[in-house]
């Protein structure tokens, strides 16, 4: 039954991108009102339970590595920023070489304004992903320390609990969630309107997250001595996901199923890596930051930021990178301070910035979420030989 339920998600995916932007191509002002205040409240009752399903997820997952968990949190924090810092300046290589040769008109057409919703619901979350994060890994490693059996079960009714809701609402309505974004982003002309202006630097950059994700998955597969493929192959659904809310956290119930699907990654470590790795891995998202600074310099200033001025950027932005939320435009919004103060941005550079990564922001989630994969195939194998231990001990 899971091949047919996997593919049944990809095609209500796809479907929802489909439908979304045939309808806001042709939507009326009033419809698209409407459709904005469905994909608002949809988008709230997403947001309302991440943190939860980190903590769900998370502190489980460490309960269950015991002594090994200090040691796997170490090393999956390591990898997150050793990543994306190495994505950062494949990319910046890529831009030395590549920007100078574009020409690149820097007239980006203004966008339709979206009419107003006709009502907000808003729906805050318990506490934030950041607190979720900390919660789920202090309470975690608190438990392995003092050994409290009675939090220990409770916190695997969590995890029941947390699935329960993941597939019962979270994933039902993400399709829906997908259609609504992709109609205003239609309606608005974000896609039919600025896509043309910039299409030759995001073509560059998707096929930088290609060779990027291609690298992870290969360490993947020499860390763990698995087939990377074994893993890779179940994560269409989740990229399509991520496509579609271009927010890693929003893509988490999916990547979960999603990872939980393969045979090469045991099943600890992925409650473990996969919710971890949305909130701090973030490759894509720099990867493709670094490459749009540097042709934002290009076009607005004339000239590509020094090496050493782009080398600070990159060390401080994969440290911004793992405490960015995993929200649409997360990292590029937490790492603001340093397009300015590094970097010396005006207003002009910084809007123009925002543009061209709203652009493709979907696409660096996407490289991001499937990135986690590749990491946590590199914890299976630094692990396996606990792993195995514990299942001898069990």
């Amino acid at each position: 039954m899971g091949a047919p339920k996997k593919d049944n998600l990809i095609i209500k995916l796809v479907l929802g991108v489909v439908i979304g932007l045939i309808v806001g191509l042709y939507s009326s002002e009033g419809l698209i009102g409407i459709i904005q205040t469905v994909k608002y409240i949809l988008g709230q009752v997403i947001n309302f339970t991440v943190p939860l399903i980190i903590l769900g997820f998370i502190a489980p997952a460490i309960t269950k590595m015991k002594s090994n968990a200090s040691k796997m949190l170490g090393a999956m924090l390591g990898l997150a920023y050793f990543s994306s810092v190495g994505a950062a300046i494949f990319s910046m290589i890529g831009g030395y070489t590549l920007i100078p040769k574009l020409h690149i008109d820097s007239n980006v057409d203004g966008l339709k304004e979206l009419p107003h919703m006709l009502f907000k619901l808003n729906i805050p979350p318990v506490f934030s992903v950041m607190s979720a994060l900390v919660l789920s890994l202090f309470l975690g490693l608190a438990v392995v320390w003092t050994n409290s059996e009675n939090l220990e079960r409770i916190l695997d009714e969590l995890n029941n609990v947390m699935l329960a809701i993941v597939h019962r609402i979270i994933i039902p309505i993400l399709p829906i969630f997908i259609a609504s974004t992709f109609a205003t982003l239609a309606y608005e002309g974000g896609i039919t309107k600025q896509l043309p202006v910039f299409l030759k630097v995001i073509v560059i950059v998707l096929i930088g997250h290609v060779i990027w994700l291609g690298f992870l998955y290969f360490l993947g597969g020499m860390a763990s001595k698995q087939n990377p493929w074994n893993l890779l192959k179940h994560y269409g659904p989740a990229y399509l996901t991520a496509v579609g809310t271009m927010s890693s956290a929003a893509t988490l119930p999916v990547a979960l199923s999603c990872a939980k699907k393969s045979k090469a990654l045991h099943e600890d470590v992925a409650n473990f890596a996969i919710p971890l790795g949305s909130t701090v891995h973030l490759c894509g998202s720099v990867l493709t930051e670094v490459f749009f600074v540097m042709t934002v310099s290009q076009i607005l200033y004339g000239q590509l930021p020094e090496m050493g001025t782009m080398i600070l950027f990159i060390v401080l932005l994969g440290i911004f990178a793992i405490g960015a939320p995993g929200v649409p435009g997360g990292t590029v919004m937490a790492s603001l301070g340093l397009i300015t103060s590094v970097l010396g941005f005006d207003e002009n550079g910084v809007a123009l910035m925002l543009t061209i990564f709203a652009l493709q922001d979907s696409f660096g989630t996407a490289c991001n979420v499937t990135g986690d994969g590749a990491l946590a195939l590199i914890l299976n194998g630094i692990f396996k030989k606990d792993i195995e231990c514990k299942k001898s001990r069990a």
